[in-house]
């Protein structure tokens, strides 16, 4: 499994979003020049998490962005979802044809079926609000920091 290019960018510009909607939308022009990303790239990521109802636009010259619920309730697996869909590892199946079809069972349960239900447990307990509360932190630690 990678995690791609999409949800790295999806992920920066919501927590972009959460940390600069606090008062009013925001413009995808002011997201993608703060996170370096591509604008035409930026509208497409929009696109796929304002169906997933984690986003919602206003139009017109004030129009933007904001948030369709609380940093708190929206999770990690639900913005991975919304951008790439299914984001666990394929299921294990035999060959065809396989004299050992209890390999592929083994697999299936002792390794992949684990490693989707921690990475279930990993995605599902990790919002926006705790990356958004890292980000301001790491933040104010490196602004505290100078350099002789």
């Amino acid at each position: 499994m990678r995690f791609s290019r999409k949800s790295r960018y999806g992920l920066s510009a919501l927590i972009d979003l959460a940390v600069n909607s606090k008062t009013e939308q925001v413009s995808l022009c002011s997201i993608a020049k703060r996170n370096s990303i591509s604008l035409q790239y930026l509208e497409q990521i929009f696109a796929s998490l304002r169906r997933a109802g984690i986003v919602k636009s206003i139009k017109g010259s004030q129009g933007g962005y904001f948030l369709n619920a609380g940093p708190s309730e929206i999770t990690v697996a639900q913005v991975l979802e919304a951008l790439e869909g299914d984001y666990h590892i394929e299921e294990e199946k035999a060959p065809e044809g396989s004299s050992s079809p209890g390999i592929s069972t083994t697999i299936q349960t002792r390794v992949i079926s684990e490693v989707n239900h921690k990475l279930d447990e990993i995605l599902k307990n990790i919002t926006l609000a705790d990356l958004e509360k890292d980000y301001l932190e790491n933040e104010a630690y490196n602004q505290n920091m100078y350099y002789i």
